[in-house]
This record gives C-alpha cells, sequence and structure tokens, in this order.
C-alpha cells in the first residue's frame, strides 16, 4: 500500500501514502519556502450553480450535506497539511505517527467527494494527473496531493544508518528470480515472480528503498516489514541458501557481502537484505503457485494486487488461493474488512463503507488506487529486462 492494521499474523503494512508517496531522498532544505504557498489558493468552485445557470433547481437538501461535508473536508485536509508543514520549517518536534492525520484527513477529503458525485452527478470533473477516477478526486485541488507528496517525503526519509544499494530495483528482480528458481519454477514463471516482486516494492515504498514509516512505528525498509518478519525470513533465506549458491554463485557472493556489511544492524535497513526477508517471509512460498495464478489473473496488474493482498490480509488471501474458486471467495469478518479500508480499499463514500462482505473479484476491482504504482512497476522492469 500502500498498512498499520493486519490480521493476527501480519506480513508487511503498506504504512506510506500509497499512491502519493514519491521518492523519499529529499533533503528538508529542499522544502516549499512557505505554508502560504499550500493554503492560498482555492479550492475550486464548489457552487451548485454557475453564472450561466440562474434558472437552475437549488440543490435537495442530500446534495447540500454532501456540499458542505466535501467543503469541511478539504478545509481539514488543507488545515492538517500546513500544520504538518509548519512543524517541519520551524523544526518544531513532530507528534507520534505524523503521516496518519494527513492520511486519514486525504481519505476523508475523497470519501466525501464521491459522496458529492454520488448526489450530484454533473460534479464529476476532468481527469488529474494522479490518474484518480474523477468521481473520487476534483482536479483543481492537485496542489493539495502535492503537498501531501512533498511531506510524506519528508516524513518517510530512511534513517541516516541506512544501506542503499545502487540497482534497487535490479536486486529485487535478480532476488526474487533466485528465490523462484529454487522454488522449483521454470525461467518463464521465475520472471513473472520477479515481476510481481518489484510491484510489490512500488506498491510498499513507491520503489523508494529503506523507507522510513510516518503511520507506523513497527514497519520500515524497501517493503515495510515488521522485526518479526524480517527474522522469519532470515530463517527462511538460511534454509535454502546453499541451494542458491549452487545455482547462482554470482548472487550468492552478493548476499555474503551485504550480510557482512550489514553486520549486528537491523536488517531491513539494508536494502539487499530486507528485500530478500521480505520475499522470503511471505511470498517465497507461494512463487511455486504462480502459474495457476496468471491463469486466474492473466492481467499481471491483477497477479500484483493478489500478492499485494498477502501483505494486507494474508490469511483470508491464503485461503482464497487454496479454495475451488478465488475470484468469489467471499470475506465478511468485520476486522478484515477494516484493515482492508485502512489500505484505501473500500475506503471512500459511504456506499463502500457501508459493505460489510467482499468476494476477491471486488477487492481487485476496488484497488484501482495501486494502479499507478504497478504500472511504474510494469515500466521498471521491461527497462531491467532489456538490458
Amino acid at each position: 500500500m500502500m498498512r498499520v492494521c493486519h490480521t493476527a499474523a501480519p506480513t508487511a503494512a503498506l504504512a506510506l501514502g500509497l499512491l502519493f508517496t514519491p521518492p523519499v531522498f529529499i533533503a528538508i532544505d529542499a522544502m516549499i519556502d512557505a505554508v502560504a504557498s499550500l493554503v492560498s489558493p482555492a479550492i475550486g468552485n464548489l457552487s451548485f450553480v454557475s453564472p450561466a445557470m440562474g434558472q437552475a433547481d437549488a440543490p435537495t437538501k442530500k446534495q447540500s450535506d454532501a456540499l458542505n461535508a466535501y467543503s469541511k473536508a478539504v478545509s481539514d485536509f488543507e488545515s492538517v497539511l500546513g500544520q504538518r508543514r509548519a512543524q517541519i520549517n520551524s523544526k518544531q518536534p513532530l507528534p507520534n505517527l505524523p503521516g496518519q492525520a494527513l492520511y486519514l484527513a486525504r481519505n476523508n477529503m475523497m470519501s466525501a467527494y464521491k459522496d458529492l458525485t454520488e448526489a450530484l452527478p454533473s460534479k464529476i470533473g476532468r481527469p488529474n494527473k494522479f490518474e484518480i477516477p474523477p468521481a473520487y478526486f476534483d482536479a483543481d485541488n492537485e496542489r493539495l496531493l502535492d503537498e501531501y507528496k512533498a511531506l510524506f517525503d519528508l516524513m518517510d526519509a530512511p534513517p541516516v544508518n541506512a544501506q542503499k544499494s545502487d540497482t534497487p530495483f535490479k536486486d529485487v528482480v535478480e532476488l526474487a528470480m533466485a528465490i523462484a528458481r529454487a522454488k522449483g519454477l521454470d525461467g518463464t514463471n521465475a520472471e513473472a515472480a520477479a515481476r510481481i516482486s518489484l510491484g510489490l516494492f512500488f506498491a510498499e515504498t513507491n520503489g523508494n528503498q529503506n523507507a522510513g514509516n510516518a503511520r507506523s512505528n513497527k514497519y520500515k525498509g524497501s517493503f515495510q516489514t515488521g522485526l518479526s518478519e524480517d527474522q522469519d525470513g532470515q530463517r527462511k533465506w538460511a534454509a535454502i541458501k546453499a541451494s542458491i549458491a549452487t545455482r547462482d554463485p554470482a548472487l550468492s557472493q552478493r548476499d555474503d557481502k551485504e550480510e557482512a556489511r550489514v553486520g549486528n544492524l537491523d536488517h531491513r535497513l539494508n536494502h539487499w537484505t530486507a528485500v530478500r526477508d521480505a520475499l522470503m517471509n511471505a511470498h517465497a512460498d507461494l512463487f511455486p503457485q504462480v502459474t495457476a495464478i496468471a491463469k486466474t489473473l492473466p492481467n499481471p496488474i491483477d497477479q500484483m494486487k493478489l500478492f499485494e493482498l498477502i501483505q494486507i490480509i494474508p490469511t483470508p488471501t491464503r485461503s482464497a488461493l487454496v479454495s475451488d474458486n478465488l475470484l468469489n471467495y467471499r470475506i465478511s469478518d468485520p476486522r478484515i474488512m477494516g484493515f482492508l479500508r485502512n489500505n484505501s480499499i473500500f475506503a471512500f463514500g459511504h456506499a463502500d463503507r457501508a459493505r460489510t462482505s467482499a468476494n476477491f473479484r471486488e477487492i481487485l476491482h476496488s484497488m484501482w488506487l495501486f494502479n499507478a504504482k504497478f504500472e511504474q512497476a510494469l515500466a521498471r522492469f521491461e527497462e531491467i529486462k532489456a538490458r
């Protein structure tokens, strides 16, 4: 997500700003100079009747209520953005989980806009640069999401002792392919596993290595894993390391160097070991199902979405995979529905928030906020293949 709430045995956290979290390697000195640039423009034309429509029907109470709710949600979002920017610019201490209030305010704005466009479809405007469906977002407010992105850039910046890689995307692909081959996949299916894994990297951190997390104190690193998940991945990697060394000595040697480099440091602060351990913890055991998954979900982005659900709701997703009908497997547990909403799935508008159940076909369809990230991952993967 891209997640701070999980099942009892979580695998990772999409705790960043999801679609709106750009590269995090930005120094504070490069921030926007003044909060005024955030809040001064108008929030767009929220009136129901334009000057040329003097004879238009008066809005109904439902429409007026929806308009008022949306106007307040935009104002609240502006307010929390301005507050966080002022704190950062003046180098004030930030509150615990400083990104959470921003994330919730953004969601509230999009949700209120969806309610408004449901009540008054004529309010659906032009496409926006974030590729959010226009029924959920007014393109006149793009500047607010730009500031949202910029703030998460700063708050999710890697810790100073993080160990970066010069080839972060290639590392994900090579590790995933090596793990997949060790699990018995042929070249074609190992490549599919690698493509999916690169999608997960983008879903978790927008492709930014060693990312911090402004929405969680538990999850961090290139795949946003918890400490216990990383340790589980280390144990599983040790079990197949000999097999990988035989098949790919060069990759094994790189792994030895990164192990020596990270030493006693948290493995999640080294891009290579963070990716390796995360894949081993949550996804390696499912790589042998890639062939069957591709038959059910031929679209590569849908395949990425399914594996991302292993991050968000691991237990129900595994149950769906072993069921007779993956796409029609239904979830009705309120706790699981809550996890989905916490990751911007069924989170916008009264109708979606009122849902009490959903099958996997509906869940995948509702993960439209992930599409742009997965498209980026596909483009990067094709670049790596071309080399």
